[in-house]
């Protein structure tokens, strides 16, 4: 019997790894230069943080969570997002009182039961930011900033934002009759999930793509059109300060993203250079989540974004360019006879503990196909080992990259200083 991954879940394979490392390292410096600091949240929470928290309108509470209740009946979820849970530790551990203004940034696994397809798991890994305790403009700017700065970072080009603002509580409730007027001649010709929508959270609406629903949804009047003076004040110096440093953006009057905790800025990160129109991440202001989950009042703002997506991205771009790193090793050590094998062993423990990248064979091969991985392991430098150089502790380092050879004293320090100077 053999076994398959779960669907939707799938092996990152070592081949693979490093460019998940890349956008993963990448992210944390990103996040260091804006003064971000990371938090480890669980993967299981209480289900209602996410009921509660997302709403229960949202698909994401309505299809997609992984719900299940312990051994002592109490509903677990495997998270669905990290926002929920941001907030749910600021409250827990005393922040909203003792130091309201935080700036955290996660990543890892999150947990949707979605259909399967290109760069779309049921596992699936997020980073993320929140910035939390400031309703100032300049923290969206800056939240949207630091995204930009790490899609640059990472060769993306091409950004430009879609935009939008869904303003305040107050607003909100008065856009969705503006909708539920709008809707209420075709919402008989539109699916299911809209009817539904249509009583639940009429927002909702504007997030269906089935092909009977969009002539409708593309002639919905946008939010930005129904906010008070205060929330239009706020997207004015959002737009302002974002024409300041240059990030380019479109107004897309219906965007109003897919969890009910947003309010006021919402957005998505673009790439022209992608060749089609999916957003690279994306979020927005959260005022009003930390109230309901069970705190004060807080202003928040954040933005997720995808790993698989980006690391399929720079994949596809490695293989169109043929730019794809191969691995690299310090040095690969080859032996030949007991002795010989011995001191590779020796020697490659004591370079290890210094600090160098070092492989030795372990399938006591011939010398033709320990070269033969050496190459293939991209190995800066090599040494064969055998009864000689046992005898006179001396050796040949050769230098893959050029073919030059070094006489060299088989000790740690003597091959590593060679290693670090010709390897």
């Amino acid at each position: 019997m053999t076994f398959e991954p779960v669907r939707g879940t799938r092996d990152i394979l070592p081949e693979d790894v490093a460019r998940w490392q890349r956008i993963e390292e990448t992210f944390r410096e990103i996040a260091r230069r804006y003064n971000y600091r990371e938090i480890r949240l669980p993967i299981l929470e209480q289900t209602e943080l996410f009921t509660r928290g997302i709403g229960e309108t949202t698909d994401v509470v309505g299809k997609e969570m992984y719900t299940f209740p312990d051994r002592k009946g109490r509903s677990l979820t495997l998270r669905p997002e990290g926002t929920a849970s941001a907030a749910r530790a600021y409250l827990n551990h005393g922040y909203h009182a003792n130091d309201p203004f935080q700036k955290w940034y996660y990543l890892g696994p999150m947990f949707r039961y979605e259909k399967p397809q290109k760069g779309r798991f049921r596992q699936f890994y997020q980073v993320g930011v929140e910035a939390l305790g400031s309703l100032e403009p300049s923290l969206d700017v800056e939240v949207i900033s630091l995204a930009w700065a790490l899609m640059r970072e990472l060769g993306l080009g091409g950004l430009w934002l879609r935009l939008n603002s869904i303003g305040c509580a107050e607003d909100r409730a008065r856009y969705q009759q503006v909708l539920r007027d709008h809707f209420a001649d075709s919402i008989g010709r539109m699916c299911k999930d809209c009817r539904r929508r249509y009583t639940e959270n009429p927002l909702r609406i504007l997030d269906c793509k089935e092909d009977r629903c969009q002539p409708f949804v593309e002639g919905a009047p946008g939010s930005a059109e129904h906010l008070c003076p205060e929330c239009a004040e706020h997207f004015a110096t959002v737009r302002a300060l974002l024409d300041d440093l240059g990030l380019f953006y479109r107004i897309d009057p219906r965007l109003v993203r897919g969890l009910d905790y947003y309010t006021r800025t919402v957005f998505e990160l673009i790439s022209d250079e992608l060749g089609a129109q999916d957003s690279l991440l994306g979020g927005g202001r959260y005022d009003g989540l930390i109230e309901t989950v069970g705190g004060p009042p807080t202003p928040a703002v954040g933005f997720a974004g995808g790993i698989d997506r980006l690391a399929i991205v720079l994949e596809e771009r490695e293989l169109a360019d043929g730019t794809a790193e191969a691995p690299s090793l310090d040095l690969f050590i080859a032996s030949l006879g007991i002795e010989g094998h011995a001191l590779a062993l020796r020697l490659a423990d004591r370079l290890r503990q210094g600090g160098c990248s070092v492989d030795v064979d372990h399938r006591d091969r011939g010398l033709r196909k320990q070269l033969a991985e050496a190459n293939r392991l991209g190995a800066r430098a090599l040494l064969v080992i055998g009864d000689d150089e046992v005898r006179t502790s001396r050796g040949k380092l050769k230098t893959m990259a050029t073919g030059e050879e070094t006489d060299v004293d088989l000790t740690a320090e003597g091959l590593a200083a060679a290693v670090a100077q010709g390897g």
